[in-house]
């Protein structure tokens, strides 16, 4: 029972103190289950963040079912969820029955103005972390380069991106196995 509580805590926190969604959450929780708790490899956290990634949904929760399912299945994936979504409930229901009363108010908006920068940034580390882990290469940097190009610069469907290098890499790995 303490192992459903630490996940659920551990979520909470996260959930609890972090501004920018759920790239903002990833270097944290990265730091708690690989380094801290050592309940998953680096390399299968990197795959599981391309999992999450890849589905459809919010970032934070995917990840919160893949690790929580990882490590206790389907109580673990219970309690990461309930852990990573009931912080952003509670606040946003209070944001909302107070935003009213408050969106005019020349400190709020400040305040939004102010959290903008920091939010890039914590975006900016989880890339970095996670290009870091992902072993990236000149020749990923490329496609990392050229895919960032299409989808901002031509406007390239994100999903269909996801499609084609699901595609591409299936048949990379695959052909990488019989040359070996």
């Amino acid at each position: 029972m303490k192992i459903y509580f630490e996940l659920f805590w551990i979520f909470f926190k996260i959930g609890s103190f972090t501004l920018g969604g759920g790239y903002a959450m990833v270097p944290l929780i990265q730091n708690e289950i690989v380094e801290k708790k050592k309940w998953i490899e680096k390399e299968e956290f990197i795959n599981l963040l391309a999992l999450a990634q890849s589905s459809p949904g919010a970032l934070a929760i995917n990840m919160a079912v893949f690790v929580g399912f990882k490590i206790k299945k389907y109580l673990g994936m219970l309690a990461t969820v309930l852990g990573a979504a009931l912080p952003a409930f509670l606040i946003i229901w209070l944001l909302a029955a107070l935003f009213q009363n408050f969106q005019n108010n020349p400190y709020v908006i400040k305040a939004f103005k102010a959290i903008r920068p920091m939010v890039v940034a914590l975006i900016g580390g989880s890339v970095y972390t996670i290009g870091k882990q992902a072993k990236i290469n000149k020749f990923t940097l490329i496609i990392v380069l050229a895919i960032a190009v299409l989808v901002s610069q031509f406007k390239f469907p994100p999903i269909l991106v996801i499609i084609v290098g699901a595609i591409a890499g299936n048949i990379w790995m695959m052909n990488r196995k019989g040359a070996e």
